[in-house]
Parts: structure tokens; sequence; C-alpha cells
């Protein structure tokens, strides 16, 4: 969220421990502040973390329970940190939670972060395309290592709003294309009967291809070889190999393909 509306927040959940990061915060409702503030929260103490969260989370379910029936950025911010602060205690990805856009999808939705964005799931499923990278970050909400001066130095704190990604759509596809040039992503809905949908699409070569079947079942064809995919697998394809053609072998099948931009080829 806006470092703005962190400061309206931390201030309602009315914790004494948490007043002077919300003052902090608001005499630098910048990037430096944000930086100065998940700093501070980073590298609490173990001792002083378990105070921090526990205020956190006493004064988020006060919240939730004076709007009881009530919806809005800071119910859900709030509800969120109570689920985090249960499945991840005394752990300071929970207070990191507050600083972040708690963004609801609905299926055919898309993101688009750039390097240095701290992000997290909550739930669901979502098809995930990354460039190559030399380092992937954690920043809590595990068990495993957080190397946290690396990731102090690699984050983006500038404030954002939702980075949305409009799909253009062409019949049956969706082209997803982020502003970047390492790839793209279409989503293609087939049907076997071609009814709802074409039964066949025609996938070009010259690029590397990665392709997901999400729903239903299709058959790939590359040259002589065959290859069926069923919900949850996926094939790639070199640039060296020739155009693809993936039929769909059942009723409402849908494939995710990831390429360079940008594909070439017909349904």
């Amino acid at each position: 969220m806006l470092a703005s509306s962190t400061v309206e927040f931390l201030s309602d959940l009315g914790e004494s421990e948490l007043a002077p990061y919300a003052s902090e915060l608001g005499d630098n409702l910048d990037a430096t502040g944000l930086r100065a503030l998940f700093t501070a929260w980073m590298t609490l103490p173990p001792k002083s973390l378990v105070g921090l969260t526990d205020a956190v989370l006493s004064g988020c379910g006060r919240y939730l329970q004076a709007r009881s029936g009530s919806e809005d950025e800071f119910t859900a911010a709030a509800r969120t940190a109570l689920e985090l602060g249960l499945a991840y205690p005394e752990d300071p990805g929970v207070l990191a939670s507050l600083l972040l856009n708690r963004v609801s999808m609905e299926p055919g939705d898309a993101l688009f972060l750039p390097a240095g964005n701290l992000h997290a799931y909550l739930r669901g499923t979502a098809v995930e395309v990354m460039a190559s990278s030399d380092n992937v970050l954690r920043g809590g909400l595990t068990s495993k290592h957080v190397d946290i001066p690396e990731l102090l130095r690699v984050l983006d704190f500038d404030s954002v709003g939702v980075p949305w990604v409009r799909a253009r759509r062409d019949g049956h596809e969706r082209l997803y294309a982020p502003p970047v040039r390492e790839f793209e992503l279409w989503r293609v809905a087939l049907d076997e009967s071609g009814t709802s949908g074409p039964a066949t699409t025609r996938i070009g070569g010259s690029t590397p291809r990665i392709l997901l079947c999400v729903q239903g079942t299709v058959q790939l064809r590359c040259d002589h070889r065959v290859l069926n995919l069923q919900r949850g697998e996926a094939a790639w394809a070199a640039a060296s190999d020739p155009e693809l053609v993936v039929q769909a072998a059942s009723s409402d099948a849908t494939v995710f393909v990831a390429t360079p931009p940008a594909r070439t080829g017909s349904v």
C-alpha cells in the first residue's frame, strides 16, 4: 500500500509499540522512509521482534472486531497479517506484509513485477513467468535462510499501484505482453469438437517455447514427434524445433505459451 496509507493503518491499530514507526514513516513518505522502516523491522533482535509482532497481531484482531462486517484495504491487510502470524509466528515477514499491496485476482487477470519487488502468494494458483536471473531472494515467511543484507541491497522501495497487465484478445487467444523483451505469454482456449473454440493452433518455430496445459488435455506434434499433455504438465520446445501443432484432446482445453516476443503462427 502507499506509504501514507501505511501510516494511517499503523495508527489505526492503536498499539503504542507501533507509534514510533508510524511517526517516522509519516515524516518520510517516500522510498527512503519505506526503506528505513523495512530495514528496522527486518533487523530487529529476536526479543523485540516477538514483542512487535504480538502487538501487530493484537491490534489487527481488535481492528477486525471493531469493523466486523466491513471490507476495505485495511481490514484485508489486518486479516492477512493475522493469517500469516498463525502460519509463521515471530517472522518479520508478518510485519513486512503491512507494507505491501494486497491484490485479489480473478481468472484471466495478470500482473507484472519488475526485478526488486517484494511479493508473496497467499492462496490460489497462478502461471508465473520469470526472466533469467542470477538470484532469487527470500524476504521472510519461510524456514529457509533469508539474506537480509543482500535483500536490502536489491529491493526497490518506490511506492507503486497495482501493476496490472491487460490482455489483448485475438479470437480465442489472449496475449499478455509486459514491458520487457524477455518474454510474453499467450493463453489459448481449444475445444476438441470445435464448438466453443478452435480444435487446433499452430505455434511457429525459430524461438524457444514453453507450453503449460492448465485445463483438459492437448496433443502436441512437432515433426514426427507426438506428446500428450494433461492438466499441470508442460513441454519445452527449442528454437531449433520447427512449428508446433497443438490439438485439443478434450473439450475446454487451455494452454499457456511463453515465448520471447513476438510469437508467430496462426490458429
